[in-house]
């Protein structure tokens, strides 16, 4: 089993990776099997089905499909573009891919949220159509948005979990009890073998400058969240804080009587201002998803900035160790909390920036993989209701006391052996089965928990 850091941590645009990126990308895919396709197209249709309806407003779904289908990706984003085009698809009710014909795309009448039909393959399903002059569907297919800006169609996701089919890596574990045997056997540190395995896929240069890149843009989306003020978007009239919270520490910073307690304020100010940059739309870093972006930056940043010794040389080892115990929750269970709540987001952000901090501050296999452990266990059970279908409440202080529990269990983990009671791949199967065994009212939804007990304006 592989995947790339380079899949586990990618640039998008808020507010989520599953509803808004992941649309963008099926569409994509999309639009290059009608330009493979031998048939003349006319027109362009969509239906959104289970989480992606039901919360769609709320992350921007609708919005994210339209753009998708006229060409725009996430990795090439333009705000001002995007606004454009919306503006000018309203007005013509056209779509203007590049490679394709016009297509007629009436988006109040073409883009269907159905409430009533699930589709069997996860809870964020799509089906894409384009159809001749006469309306009728010459070209359908059915995608699936499995979590972090990850998409299989109908046919992928039934192909099972197992996607990589590049050259064979050298450290191929597919879970934690095999990490650690290679570790041991190999020397090697967790980072040590995500790099090896990366490097058959990456150049030295290419692996070096995308993790560089990939932390740039964690830090530049917090120095923006810590500099931005006002309402972010949406109706529930939700101020940014993260500004004002981080003028006062600044003010607090040279007073000798600060409460050591404090540094928790430093890591949820982070964390609060990368997710308050993703509910108004801004870019961010799939970490592994859109909706617990804020949890990776906000510990490396408290690692850098607070903690004594630490390098940004060590950034890349971070990156990679965090990976490495994604990609495990990823292949063994879930990273979207439409398929198992919010324990698979924060609580996935969580057990990955646990691991990556203990690595970086001197942990061995075990100690990693310990405080993976034990931040992923005390996510269990984490519902996912979000208070009008919007990434913010609670979204955004989740990801703060996620940092929070990341940081403490790398501690709690570098003050052991690395022994321990509850194997990581036990915490990963309890999480997969509780979220199957979950309310479908409280994985993304907005039909259940704080979504429907709290006022929605």
């Amino acid at each position: 089993m592989f995947l790339s850091v380079f899949d586990m941590f990618k640039t998008g645009i808020g507010p989520s990776s599953s509803h808004t990126m992941g649309p963008m990308v099926a569409a994509a895919r999309f639009l290059d099997m009608m330009r493979a396709s031998p048939f003349e197209f006319a027109g362009l249709r969509a239906s959104l089905h289970g989480s992606l309806a039901f919360t769609g407003v709320g992350h921007a779904t609708d919005r994210a499909t339209i753009l998708g289908l006229a060409g725009l990706t996430p990795e090439t984003y333009d705000h001002a573009a995007a606004e454009d085009t919306l503006a000018a698809i309203q007005s013509t009710h056209t779509l203007t891919p590049p490679g394709l014909p016009h297509l007629r795309f009436d988006p109040k009448a073409d883009l269907i949220f159905d409430y009533d039909h699930a589709l069997p393959g996860h809870p964020n399903g799509m089906t894409l159509m384009a159809t001749d002059p006469q309306g009728d569907v010459l070209l359908q297919e059915v995608f699936y948005s499995i979590g972090g800006g990850f998409v299989l169609t109908e046919a992928e996701l039934a192909q099972g979990r197992a996607e990589d089919e590049g050259a064979p890596v050298p450290f191929p574990f597919k879970s934690a009890a095999e990490m650690l045997a290679m570790a041991k056997s190999s020397g090697k540190s967790v980072a040590q073998m995500k790099r090896e395995n990366e490097l058959t896929r990456h150049g030295h240069a290419t692996l070096s400058k995308g993790s560089a890149r990939i932390w740039q843009v964690m830090n530049d989306c917090i120095e923006r969240g810590l500099s931005t003020e006002g309402i972010l978007p949406g109706g529930l009239n939700v101020k940014r804080r993260a500004p004002a919270i981080h003028r006062a520490l600044l003010d607090e910073a040279g007073m000798n009587l600060a409460p050591p307690h404090q540094v928790n304020d430093w890591i949820s100010t982070y964390a609060m201002a990368v997710n308050e940059e993703n509910a108004a739309g801004g870019q961010v870093v799939t970490a592994p998803t859109n909706g617990a972006a804020g949890v990776m930056p906000a510990v490396i940043r408290y690692w850098l900035d607070h903690v004594p010794g630490a390098t940004q040389s060590k950034v890349e080892d971070f990156l990679l160790t965090s990976a490495a115990i994604g990609g495990l929750v990823k292949f063994n269970a879930s990273i979207s909390g439409a398929e198992a709540g919010c324990q698979a987001e924060v609580g996935s952000a969580a057990a990955m920036a646990a691991a990556g901090l203990c690595a970086v501050m001197g942990g061995t296999p075990e100690q990693v993989e310990n405080a993976a452990e034990i931040a992923l266990e005390h996510h269990l059970g984490m519902t996912c209701d979000p208070v009008k279908g919007l990434v913010q409440v609670p979204c955004i202080e989740r990801n703060a006391l996620g940092a929070i529990k990341a940081v403490s269990a790398a501690s709690l983990a570098l003050r052991g052996t690395g022994d321990h009671f509850v194997p990581l791949d036990a915490c990963i199967e309890t999480m997969r089965q509780t979220g199957e065994d979950m309310s479908e009212k409280y994985k993304e939804t907005a039909l259940g928990g704080l979504a429907v007990n709290v006022p929605n304006c």
